[in-house]
């Protein structure tokens, strides 16, 4: 008897039956943002999701930006980011969609407890900037091309300041997902635009607190998409089709809200609802 034929047999059935059956187990790959992921959003819903379905899931977390061109390229089945004028572009190009809203949450702006800039209390998150730059406090900014940095540029730009003046001085950015970049914020006592999902999340507080919230600027929705699969012909369709289905069913929205710190929710799911 040859050699290999013998070390098989050797190894036992159970391995020959093993690795066909891991061989056909199904998986996706969904690429999405560090706040979900930091947040331990996933943490907690995906587990729900295979149980319910079998189905295995890779996450590859990025920001939006950076998100949807791992989908353009087809190296994901499922988009799930927060930027939905970036996100309505990548189905108009044909990249994928149709795009379905899942849930949402806001943005806050933090800063030191000593808060130079003095925007304690504000509900304009523009003033806020504007503020934040007149005193020339440091502002962390992620710079990576998120839908967190997005945001941030929105509120720049509304508040008629280029921050690109400042930077390298009081204007810093980190080229970095939102835990690095509230590390940084934490350790040079500076301010910093935050999900309030990550947020709650992120234990390395110090001196943080958040300053400026509940201005309407600062809604943070989230859409999902699949990769188009006539661009992609790898993409795994019917799995991640039924990833997205699970997200905005009652039960993958139940799961949104009940993950929970402290007993706040960190996610508020809202699939289906009229211009979401």
């Amino acid at each position: 008897m040859p050699v290999f034929r013998r070390l098989l047999l050797g190894m036992g059935l159970g391995v020959a039956i093993a690795l066909p059956a891991a061989a056909q187990a199904p998986s996706i790959t969904v690429s999405s943002t560090t706040s979900t992921e930091q947040s331990g959003l996933f943490g907690h819903i995906l587990p729900i999701f295979t149980q319910a379905t079998g189905i295995g899931v890779r996450v590859v977390a990025l920001g939006t930006g950076q998100a949807l061109d791992v989908g353009r390229r087809g190296d994901a089945d499922v988009v799930l980011v927060h930027d939905r004028e970036a996100e309505e572009r990548f189905v108009a190009e044909g990249f994928g969609g149709p795009r379905r809203a899942v849930m949402f949450n806001d943005f806050v702006i933090l800063g030191p407890a000593s808060d130079p800039a003095r925007v304690n209390g504000l509900r304009d998150s523009v003033e806020a900037l504007r503020r934040i730059a007149g005193s020339r406090s440091v502002f962390i900014s992620r710079g990576d091309r998120s839908g967190t940095h997005a945001a941030e540029l929105r509120l720049w730009q509304q508040a008629g300041i280029d921050p690109a003046s400042g930077r390298g001085a009081w204007y810093r950015e980190v080229g970095q997902g939102m835990g690095p970049a509230l590390n940084t914020a934490a350790a040079q006592n500076a301010y910093v635009l935050a999900d309030r999902g990550t947020w709650l999340a992120f234990r390395n507080r110090q001196a943080l607190r958040v300053l400026a919230e509940g201005d309407e600027r600062l809604f943070n929705q989230y859409g999902v998409m699949l990769v188009n699969p006539r661009r992609h012909p790898h993409v795994k369709a019917e799995a991640g089709q039924r990833f997205i289905d699970w997200l905005v069913s009652p039960a993958g929205q139940a799961a949104i809200a009940g993950y929970r710190i402290n007993g706040e929710p960190l996610f508020f799911p809202n699939a289906g609802q009229p211009g979401a």
